[in-house]
């Protein structure tokens, strides 16, 4: 039996129609969020904030789980699985990427940032992006820039009023460069311990202090377990939000524009929590009978730290060093 040509070439075309996939079918998406912090602190509430903004824009089609409270590791294990794709995302902290890009490093040199708005206004700026582009050939994505405060000083030994109260006193800081010069300034003796570690080395007195902003003191309870808050306001730290380069590869440009004004709402929100936390949380501290909270003045510790900002502006990446400093005038 023979069929007419015509009515072949319509039918194939017909079935060819009915197999193929619907133009608007996407294969879902399933990616894994880090970071090292308690659950009360900011940067793991925006965490869950974030995973909820992509799975609602994406229409459930993206999802993202978290993994808080150092489950993969510390920063640095979550850096490393980054930049070899075996986690596609991290809420990091400025140390550990400063290992990778030392001039992260710098925006933490001493009273660079009068406040956490003039910090966000520079890294939202050109500068800001400078660093993210340098970021890239690490196969590190900036998402965006969450914040880690304004910092403080908390120990077991006595209240830090001026530079020379912190000769002898043993001090936990991140493994950041700037913050190790600036304390060693100081005379403090500086060692680095993981912050999911720190509540049981300052119990057990393996350090005798510790510096962080507010929030993150009250988020890893670190109060518990100190006698003395004292308001330095020493530095500022960012909070890189960075994805693995090898998977930013796999996303289509619209995914990556989700994942983008995903981050940039979720860091408005932790932003926000950061910043408020300060003054409610100097004012809960000043009312706890077990704690002894003194406002320092800033002039002797800008003094003393002024050697770090010299020393710091030799270094390979010192026109950017000085551009910082320019910038904190």
């Amino acid at each position: 039996m023979k069929f007419p040509f015509k009515w072949l070439a319509v039918t194939l075309a017909a079935g060819a129609f009915c197999i193929a996939p619907p133009v608007l079918a996407q294969t879902p998406i399933k990616l894994v969020l880090a970071h090292a912090v308690a659950p009360e602190n900011p940067r793991a509430i925006a965490a869950l904030k974030f995973a909820d903004l992509v799975k609602e824009k994406s229409g459930g089609r993206i999802t993202v789980q978290v993994a808080g409270a150092a489950q993969l590791g510390d920063d640095l294990t979550m850096l490393s699985a980054l930049r070899t794709g075996t986690l596609d995302m991290s809420i990091n902290s400025q140390g550990p990427i400063a290992s990778v890009l030392p001039e992260l490093s710098a925006l933490g040199l001493p009273y660079l940032f009068s406040s956490q708005a003039k910090a966000w206004e520079l890294l939202d700026g050109p500068v800001g992006q400078e660093l993210a582009k340098k970021l890239e050939p690490k196969n590190l994505i900036l998402l965006a820039w969450m914040d880690n405060g304004i910092r403080q000083i908390t120990n077991n030994k006595r209240p830090i009023t001026k530079p020379d109260d912190l000769k002898g006193i043993k001090l936990r800081t991140p493994p950041d460069p700037s913050t190790v010069d600036m304390f060693q300034a100081m005379g403090a003796s500086t060692q680095q311990i993981n912050f999911s570690e720190l509540y049981i080395a300052l119990q057990q007195g393996v350090v005798d202090g510790q510096e962080n902003p507010l929030a993150n003191i009250h988020a890893g309870k670190l109060h518990e377990v100190q006698k003395f808050i004292s308001i330095t306001n020493h530095k500022y730290e960012s909070t890189p939000f960075v994805m693995s380069g090898i998977t930013w590869g796999r996303l289509s440009a619209d995914d990556r524009k989700l994942i983008k004004d995903a981050a940039q709402e979720a860091t408005v929100m932790q932003r926000n929590l950061m910043a408020s936390a300060d003054e409610r949380l100097l004012v809960e501290y000043q009312k706890m009978p077990s704690l002894q909270v003194n406002i320092a003045d800033q002039g002797p510790f800008k003094a003393a730290t002024q050697v770090v900002w010299d020393n710091w502006e030799k270094k390979p990446f010192g026109e950017f060093v000085k551009t910082l400093r320019a910038a904190s005038k």
